[in-house]
């Protein structure tokens, strides 16, 4: 255990390396100046020696390597700079919106489950049924419709209409459901399909029958030996695609003006806000580098017969 956590860590300090320099690189060379945002030079005049001034202080007249090596130097030591919009430290800020940010993804990943378990395990139990034609059709259609469209639908059906639910803010239980909604069902169709598949393939091995011939309840049949048996796949997609969940919750708080880090990091992009954005980058990076160790830690644990050859993902 400890040699998978020691590469994973050795793999991820190389990828922090690659994916912050391309994003401090692609950054900078997006349109837009935040010297000028700072200056805010569409409601006030400012001469040129002013915006060169502030340029130079900012550190934007060294090379793009120099200006990287000093942003690297700076995070090694706990510090991410500071917002160039409202001047607070950017770790601060990021503290500040990680709540919301992580409810959000909790309350989807629940609505996920709560869907893709039932649905995908009475599809492989009854396959060719009418609970298996409805389950994947739900699923495709799941999977044809964006979140964006999803989520509008939902306010217009449950917040205009009905009136059951707030559209935006972040006031108690009642304006995390219609985001969290959204993104659960909109990811939920992925694990139907997979969990369904897993399972069907699980329900035909060799030591299900056995346990069938011993006389083994099919309640724990299933829960025990069945559900266990297909369930490192799934965890193989979701830690996979913990990058298109993480894009889903940024597009579901922009849309439901939800106060956490994905909107946040939009308006930063918005206004050039350099530090935020980067620091926003590395978080990320450092959360999905958690979850995916989590992920192949958990092989060993569903999987007891890998950590007994003493085998790795």
């Amino acid at each position: 255990m400890i040699r998978i956590i020691g590469r994973k860590f050795a793999e991820t300090g190389l990828f922090l390396l690659f994916l912050t320099f391309a994003s401090f690189a692609f950054v900078r060379l997006a349109p837009g100046d935040p010297v000028l945002t700072i200056l805010n030079v569409d409601e006030v005049s400012v001469s040129q020696e002013q915006v060169e001034s502030l340029r130079e202080e900012m550190g934007f007249d060294e090379p793009l390597l120099v200006q990287y090596g000093q942003w690297l130097l700076r995070f090694i030591q706990l510090d991410a700079g500071t917002s160039y919009v409202t001047g607070q430290p950017v770790m601060s800020m990021i503290k500040a919106g990680l709540p919301a940010t992580m409810e959000l993804t909790a309350g989807a990943l629940f609505v996920m489950l709560f869907i893709a378990l039932p649905l995908g395990s009475l599809s492989a139990l009854y396959q060719g049924s009418w609970i298996d034609s409805l389950s994947r059709f739900l699923s495709v259609i799941g999977a044809a419709v964006p979140s964006f469209w999803l989520g509008l639908i939902f306010i217009d059906a449950f917040a205009v209409r009905l009136q059951w639910f707030p559209t935006m803010g972040r006031e108690g239980v009642s304006t995390l459901i219609l985001p969290a909604l959204t993104l659960g069902v909109a990811i939920s169709s992925v694990y139907v399909r997979l969990l369904r598949s897993n399972l069907s393939d699980a329900l035909s091995q060799e030591f299900i029958r056995s346990g069938r011939a011993r006389g083994i309840g099919e309640s724990r049949l299933f829960f025990a030996h069945a559900l266990r048996y297909s369930l490192p796949p799934v965890i193989t997609v979701f830690g996979v695609s913990l990058g298109s969940l993480i894009g889903g919750v940024v597009v579901i708080e922009v849309l439901f003006a939800y106060p956490g880090i994905g909107k946040m990091v939009v308006d930063a992009i918005r206004q050039r806000d350099y530090p935020l954005i980067q620091g926003y980058i590395m978080v990320m990076a450092l959360f999905v580098f958690v979850v995916n160790t989590a992920v192949d830690l958990s092989y060993r644990l569903l999987r007891p017969e890998w950590r007994r050859a003493g085998g790795g993902v």
